[in-house]
């Protein structure tokens, strides 16, 4: 991943350094457990313990030997080790060690994920507690519909983010996954018990039945998780957009001192982190389809998924970690211009009431839906059209004056009662994080 959207923390896990000594540390425990079983003498595990470790520059000159990065790796640890050096890799096939480093990487970025994803719910919830009471207009189709609050928007946010938190804890906790059962699987040169106590030594789960590699059903998962999540904040950064419109201008990024949004256009503020998180969703969507593409591996194994995990694995959790931390930043930034949206409903016209009175013209006065129904379209296109309100021109239709009184006729344009189950579902955040009580 390029350098602009890595952030230091999570980069650190994908580098070469890194990648071997994870693999080293399969070696090192593969070696502890055969030791234990008069495998390796006590004196090369000694030996192995003290001496083992990795030098990425070397790996990298043998490899121009050998075109084949794991053996350079085990010839550069046995170099530096010496003699005791041959008991390493000992009975083990690459994807031994390859595979279940890569397990040790993916659950190190996947707890980093997991806590920008929990920093992030913090983040929805509390806006959405603060701005449970703040009024604007929903919209369906980009048109006005009825009225709701930005705080249950933000509700529905956080809801989904917790979900797709759910699915990327069980992609993290099932890619924890390696295997030491050696070339197609079957244990020729170890036993499955060494296997158990290596992974479990590592925090790993053993895969029950592998082949030659880790099968690759579950990196798709993973990055399916990403990519689902990854879209839950596409959609997020969507509405943002869309309500930072000149013509809406009901939210609005944060917009720092020194900041500009335009070279030609100093006027300028522009959505650029909602764009941004947009376009790198597009991108995670990629690494899944790609991630879908590698589970169809030949026979017990072939490498044609290798390459491409090379880049998608690191890319994606890179990814997902840089927009859940812009995302949450953006959250807490957002200006929220609660009297642009008041205005927007005013503007609506009480459009937004035709459903009341359509309900209130067949329950309480009697008509036919389908008589109620065009009583009613025929004021609101009206209203619409000619840009009046409502409530004037139903207050004026023969139909209605005679069914409902004015009282009624007013009642079905009072907020309030679109509004009235509100604090029944903001108060289901307290299922995601328990609301602060005051001391």
């Amino acid at each position: 991943m390029i350098r602009r959207y890595t952030l230091p923390e999570i980069g650190a896990v994908w580098i070469d350094e890194v990648r071997f000594e994870a693999m080293l540390r399969v070696e090192v425990a593969v070696a502890r457990a055969q030791a234990t079983r008069g495998i390796v003498p006590a004196t090369a595990l000694a030996a192995i313990e003290a001496r083992a470790a990795v030098d990425v520059g070397r790996i990298a000159e043998i490899e121009q030997t050998t075109e084949h990065d794991i053996i350079a790796f085990v010839s550069q640890v046995a170099e530096r080790v010496g003699p005791d050096g041959r008991y390493l890799h000992l009975g083990l096939t690459s994807s031994d060690v390859v595979d279940t480093g890569l397990a040790l990487q993916l659950r190190a970025a996947g707890a980093i994920l997991l806590r920008d994803a929990d920093r992030l719910l913090a983040a929805i919830v509390a806006r959405a507690r603060a701005e449970a009471g703040t009024v604007m207009m929903g919209r369906t189709h980009s048109v006005h519909a009825e009225p709701t609050t930005f705080g249950l928007k933000l509700a529905g946010w956080a809801f989904e983010v917790d979900r797709g938190r759910r699915r990327l804890a069980a992609a993290v906790d099932e890619i924890g996954t390696g295997k030491i059962s050696g070339p197609v699987g079957t244990y020729s040169h170890l036993e499955p018990d060494l296997e158990a106590e290596v992974l479990a030594a590592l925090g790993l789960h053993a895969d029950p039945v592998s082949t030659q590699i880790v099968q690759r059903d579950r990196h798709a998962a993973l990055l399916a998780a990403i990519a689902i999540l990854g879209g839950g904040l596409e959609r997020f950064a969507t509405e943002i957009r869309n309500l930072q419109h000149t013509e809406i201008g009901e939210v609005q990024e944060p917009f720092r001192a020194g900041q500009k949004g335009s070279s030609a256009m100093p006027h300028k503020r522009n959505p650029i982190l909602s764009e941004r998180i947009v376009g790198l969703a597009r991108v995670l969507r990629g690494y899944a389809q790609t991630g879908l593409e590698n589970q169809p591996l030949w026979h017990e194994r072939d490498i044609s998924h290798s390459g491409a995990e090379r880049i998608i694995l690191p890319d994606a959790t890179i990814l997902l970690d840089y927009v859940l931390v812009k995302m949450t930043g953006l959250i807490g930034g957002l200006v929220v211009h609660a009297d642009r949206m008041r205005e927007n409903v005013e503007r609506g016209l009480g459009l937004h009431a035709s459903s009341r009175v359509l309900i209130a013209l067949v329950e309480d006065a009697g008509l036919p839906r389908e008589e109620a129904y065009a009583i009613v379209q025929r004021a609101a296109l009206t209203a619409a059209d000619e840009r009046r309100p409502l409530r004037d021109l139903l207050a004026l239709d023969p139909t209605v004056a005679r069914k409902l009184s004015l009282g009624r006729l007013d009642a079905c344009f009072d907020e309030a009662a679109f509004l009235r189950h509100v604090p029944a579902v903001i108060a289901r955040l307290e299922r995601l994080v328990p609301a602060e009580v005051p001391a």
